[in-house]
């Protein structure tokens, strides 16, 4: 069984491109071109990330190539970088960035609040130690669905006692809980650890078990009888 990949470290990539703040406007995007991306971090002194350089930075200089009276209605930061050649000049700054030891949500929330395709990966020092992107962050879906019903097996079931009947089956990420729970009112809890394990898309509940107190549905199923519960 291969563990769930809980971290940033865990997907990154580790060899990371980046230039130097008298990088030129050319050589930038000579990098981007050849590496394919779409953004470059920007280093000082000994690897120290100080900004970003990305392909929204580096337009204004062709959106602006022309017309030199459409300057005169823009915002200064897009006519100072249409007029610059250096990546001190061109990147945004102070750079957004990560720890290696972040996990996947919290960088996945990072990456949609701040609209950013990738991110460098920065130690204490904010030395850069690699970057991570959009794809990486979804190679956690690549997993095989033996791999998670296992995971399941071994590390949640086995701390709900009450789980102890609950049969598991992983079909395209999608988790389906069969058999028995002894505690339907475990249900929003188990729902939650196997959500949490990497990998997953969908949980689906076919469980049957003793009469306890409603869930969702506001009524109590008889003893030992079939009450499919959807969790989303």
């Amino acid at each position: 069984m291969t563990a769930s990949p809980h971290t940033v470290s865990d997907v990154m990539t580790h060899t990371a491109v980046a230039v130097g703040s008298r990088a030129s406007y050319k050589e930038i995007v000579e990098l981007m071109d050849q590496w394919k991306v779409s953004a470059l971090p920007v280093l000082a002194g000994e690897g120290r990330v100080i900004g970003v350089v990305s392909e929204a930075d580096l337009l204004p200089k062709e959106e602006y190539r022309v017309d030199d009276e459409v300057l005169r209605d823009r915002p200064l930061a897009d006519t100072a970088k249409a007029s610059t050649v250096y990546a001190e000049d061109l990147m945004s700054s102070p750079a957004v960035t990560v720890h290696a030891d972040a996990t996947i949500a919290e960088t996945a929330r990072i990456m949609a609040r701040r609209h950013v395709k990738r991110l460098p990966v920065v130690d204490g020092l904010g030395l850069l130690e690699g970057v991570v992107s959009r794809s990486d962050l979804l190679k956690v879906f690549l997993r095989s669905d033996e791999d998670m019903a296992a995971e399941i097996r071994t590390t949640v079931l086995p701390d709900l006692p009450a789980a102890a009947q609950v049969d598991v089956v992983v079909e395209d990420g999608v988790v389906t809980l069969g058999g028995e729970l002894r505690d339907r009112a475990l249900v929003p809890l188990l729902a939650r650890a196997i959500r949490a394990v990497e990998g997953v898309v969908d949980i689906r509940v076919d469980l049957h078990g003793p009469e306890v107190s409603a869930l969702t549905t506001g009524s109590s199923p008889a003893r030992g009888c079939r009450a499919p519960v959807r969790t989303v």
